[in-house]
């Protein structure tokens, strides 16, 4: 997934806020890039996320978390249990994005804490802890959400931290940072998201963002790449071809 997106191709996820390693399951069988399993929103313990991460496996989908704080011990909890990578919640300020960086990442780039008995590290029977330091700084994603006004007003700098993958562009909380909550297709709205995507193009780096078919097409054409929506509105854009399909007429 993460090589997709270094390549400049989309890459297409689901979010999953309720704690079901057959739904992960499930989204890789269906062909879905990567999950996003949300721990931010939804009722997701951490023993939870590691048999998550075990189904993504299985099924051949990358597992992101989203932990519910930009915190050194909530991510490094959820780093430990083998998620591949986190998006984290309400960046404001380049020295927020800096600080999910260095949770994420060991040494040199980051200050994450090395243990050897955890299942990122294979218990520590694959690899040399040396090796698996080094492995894991090369293939962890870290995404940053920009959701909020004051994202908005630093995004020049924000994007310029060295070690962010992506820069998300969070329509629900940024409607209801400018005042229009739960209004995203508002003229102020869109207006801003525009801007901050540009601002991501401009610096050569990976922008996200979420929503239904309709949104994801539209961030497409604007060279998002980063995509996911939500598994509650996978469900019910298929009910609703189900049963136009199936009501008589």
């Amino acid at each position: 997934m993460k090589q997709k997106l270094l390549a400049g191709e989309p890459a297409f996820g689901v979010s999953v806020m309720f704690p079901s390693p057959h739904i992960v399951d499930i989204v890789g069988r269906l062909g879905f890039d990567w999950v996003l399993i949300d721990c931010e929103h939804g009722s997701i313990s951490i023993e939870s996320v590691e048999l998550m991460v075990m189904a993504a496996e299985t099924a051949g989908v990358t597992p992101i978390a989203r932990p519910p704080v930009n915190g050194f011990e909530a991510i490094g909890q959820l780093m430990d249990r083998g998620v591949m990578g986190v998006q984290v919640p309400h960046v404001n300020t380049a020295n927020d994005a800096r600080r999910a960086v260095q949770a994420v990442k060991y040494h040199p780039i980051g200050e994450r804490g090395l243990a050897a008995g955890v299942r990122s590290a294979s218990y520590g029977y694959d690899m040399s802890m040396s090796d698996y330091a080094e492995h894991t700084n090369n293939e962890t994603l870290v995404c940053v959400q920009l959701e909020e006004a004051e994202a908005v007003r630093n995004v020049d700098e924000i994007v310029q931290v060295p070690g962010v993958d992506v820069f998300f562009v969070g329509p629900s909380d940024l409607s209801q940072s400018l005042g229009y909550p739960g209004r995203p297709d508002a003229p102020e709205v869109r207006q801003a998201m525009d801007t901050v995507f540009a601002t991501i193009a401009d610096a050569g780096k990976t922008s996200g963002s979420a929503g239904n078919t309709q949104a994801i097409q539209r961030y497409l054409d604007q060279g998002v790449t980063y995509l996911y929506t939500h598994l509650t509105t996978l469900l019910s854009s298929a009910a609703e071809t189900f049963f136009d399909e199936v009501e008589p007429r």
